[in-house]
């Protein structure tokens, strides 16, 4: 059963830094285009980042810049280093492949305050 796992979240003073991970088990993450999401409260969620599976990585506006998503196929993992928060950077991150349309993990939370 596919499953993907995030972490590396927490409470952050808006300018601090944070870096996400997600591991996977059943799936080989080199082989897919992952992406990072973002879930403001009451909001849906927002594809931030993305990586292909030539590296090729993109990113939402409001985080190039700040945030770089990178990827360890030897640990076959995805990651997300986030630098210079802000407090609209607050809510729930979600990792996983592109294709997978309806699948979402834990997540794991960020809170940035002001």
């Amino acid at each position: 059963q596919v499953q993907l796992v995030e972490s590396g979240g927490g409470l952050v003073q808006a300018g601090g830094s944070l870096k996400l991970s997600c591991t996977a088990t059943a799936i080989t993450i080199n082989l897919h285009n992952m992406g990072w999401y973002h879930q403001a409260p009451g909001k849906q969620h927002e594809l931030v980042a993305s990586i292909t599976s030539e590296q090729i990585t993109n990113y939402a506006d409001s985080v190039k810049g700040r945030f770089t998503i990178f990827r360890d196929n030897a640990k076959n993992a995805v990651y997300l280093q986030m630098n210079n928060l802000k407090p609209e950077d607050t809510g729930v991150y979600y990792c996983k492949p592109l294709s997978f349309v309806n699948y979402w993990g834990q997540g794991t939370q960020v809170t940035v305050s002001s």
